[in-house]
């Protein structure tokens, strides 16, 4: 049994009973016709009202449009937010990498720029050099950079550096003879140098560790080094404290006689302990911390009523069904179903919400609890993000900019329908790229390369160079790397990219048809349109909103 039923069902004794007091008390006077078309009048008008816009409602009824105040101001306040997070999440990150880039210099040997892509070793004693390279770039380092880098200390003693090799735990391999015997299971060595001693000690004294290169797989170099990032006090800021957990890793996993050296580095950031600065940046640090609170506490506001407006257009939903069916007996359809939900106030809750934790976040990091500058920034540019795009909802508002979000809305099925399909055409030649052409090609060497560089095909980026990067080692290869790429541009640009232009432009001529001849494209729009009330009318200026639903003179029921 459905639940408009259901629902009819259960109201018939409430029905009865209303409609036997009514003749009671003498209140059944209007007859089946009259009673029917008020019913029918006052429910289509309650539906105009609900699907004005607020300027709209505002002359029908004097409401202030508040949540259309509240966005504007949220529009101007969640930008100004982003563009401050956005400064500092722009020096920290400048500051991240500067570091990452003077590591490099300073502890790989003969390290060059332009090496950026790959550094590498091809003997023992370039491995051997480079590590006692590391080692005394270390111990000497307060004397050689320009930085305020310094030894990190627990418990007043020096954090040592560390030498592990990763090995196969036995191995046994004899290339002339093809043979071998080898443990697949890994151990990890490692030694542990600490500053102090070495500056007062000799540095032979430490050398006295051997690699063994037929089961290495990895040398791993682990240090910690701190340093105050004070760019910030130009921006009233307070400087934070970084620590910076270098590893720097000789991987030699595929035993081909070329070792790839690497540099990588995490960061944790928490504020200084004893500091001591001049100016007013407590004060603007109290100022940050109170707009965020304004973002926060407006964003709630807006998220309160957007939830108000989305409960009350459900509820709406579910009237306009029942009374449909009593009156037409009709089912209304799910596309008319869903026009009460409005998907914009679904949107602003998103990005209310969105904003929220991110401001959260963002409060967390300027008093040094938290970190995380990644998930805030997610955050906040994606409810950013959200926000302008919801500035198109008050465009639409205008019937020359609405058409945008018609020809949107009504292509969006369509256009998933069609990609669905294309994505299946596009994801086969993914894979088979990948694995024919990707020991040939640098741009197929990987999934995420390949589907980078075909999609990037699709928009005719870099075509001639992908053509040209193809290895003519292997005359077959090239031949099919030929028919591959020349097949799949002939189809995506020709063909798919032309039908979906093609999809988007029929969707756009059928609205601009409707909008022009004024036809209404719906039942629910069509039962809307017959009310012929305008704003100015003074026939919305109700504070009680009953639609009767009467199946016979005296059998009346009450929307409320």
């Amino acid at each position: 049994m459905t639940g408009v039923s259901r629902l009819m069902e259960e109201s018939e004794p409430l029905l009865a009973a209303k409609s036997e007091e009514r003749r009671r008390n003498g209140h059944c006077r209007w007859s089946t016709q009259t009673l029917g078309s008020k019913a029918v009048e006052d429910f289509r008008r309650r539906l105009k009202y609900f699907f004005m816009n607020p300027c709209e409602k505002y002359r029908a009824r004097g409401r202030k449009p508040w949540k259309l105040m509240l966005q504007l101001l949220k529009i101007a306040i969640i930008t100004a937010q982003l563009v401050s997070f956005g400064l500092s999440n722009e020096m920290m990150v400048t500051f991240k990498e500067e570091n990452l880039m003077t590591f490099k210099h300073l502890f790989l040997k003969g390290y060059k720029d332009h090496w950026q892509r790959s550094y590498a070793l091809y003997t023992k004693t370039d491995v051997y050099d480079h590590i006692y390279y590391i080692i005394d770039r270390y111990t000497n380092l307060q004397d050689l950079t320009v930085g305020n880098l310094a030894y990190e200390k627990v418990d007043d003693k020096y954090t040592p550096l560390s030498i592990c090799q990763v090995l196969y735990k036995n191995s046994s391999i004899n290339p002339g003879k093809d043979t071998f015997d080898i443990d697949p299971h890994i151990d990890q060595e490692c030694i542990s140098i600490y500053p102090v001693k070495l500056l007062n000690g000799s540095l032979a004294a430490q050398k006295n560790f051997s690699l063994d290169f037929k089961r290495l797989l990895s040398v791993k170099i682990y240090l910690t080094l701190k340093t105050i990032n004070l760019q910030t006090v130009r921006h009233h800021e307070l400087p934070d404290c970084y620590d910076f957990h270098v590893e720097i890793v000789f991987d030699n996993r595929a035993h081909s006689g070329k070792i790839n050296i690497s540099v990588k580095s995490h960061v944790r950031i928490f504020e200084c302990r004893d500091w001591n600065m001049e100016g007013s940046s407590g004060k603007i640090n109290y100022l940050l911390l109170s707009f965020d609170s304004v973002v926060i506490l407006a964003c709630f506001a807006s998220l309160i009523l957007c939830m108000r407006s989305v409960i009350s257009g459900i509820q709406l939903q579910f009237e306009f069904n029942v009374f449909f069916h009593a009156y037409y007996n009709k089912t209304v359809t799910w596309s008319d179903r869903m026009e009460f939900v409005n998907g914009w106030y679904i949107l602003i809750i998103v990005s209310d919400t969105l904003t929220i934790v991110g401001s959260v976040l963002k409060i967390g990091i300027q008093t040094k609890f938290l970190t995380n500058y990644d998930v805030c920034s997610i955050l906040l540019g994606t409810a950013t993000m959200l926000v302008w795009i919801g500035v198109i909802r008050y465009l639409g508002f205008f019937k020359k900019y609405n058409i945008l979000i018609l020809t949107l809305r009504a292509a969006f099925p369509n256009v998933i329908r069609f990609c669905c399909c294309a994505a299946m055409i596009y994801f086969g030649y993914c894979f088979c790229g990948w694995i024919v052409l990707g020991p040939y090609h640098d741009k197929f060497r990987t999934l995420d390369r390949v589907t980078e560089c075909l999609f990037s095909l699709i928009n005719g980026d870099d075509m001639y160079a992908t053509f040209l990067k193809m290895s003519d080692k292997n005359y077959m290869v090239w031949l099919f790397s030929r028919l591959y790429l020349y097949s799949y541009i002939s189809l995506f640009i020709y063909m798919v990219v032309s039908l979906f232009i093609a999809l988007i432009t029929d969707t756009y001529e059928t609205i601009k048809h409707h909008q022009k001849d004024k036809e209404p494209v719906s039942e629910l729009y069509a039962f809307i349109a017959e009310c012929r009330d305008q704003a100015e009318s003074g026939r919305y200026q109700t504070n009680e909103e009953p639609s009767t639903c009467c199946v016979s003179p005296c059998d009346c029921f009450w929307f409320k």
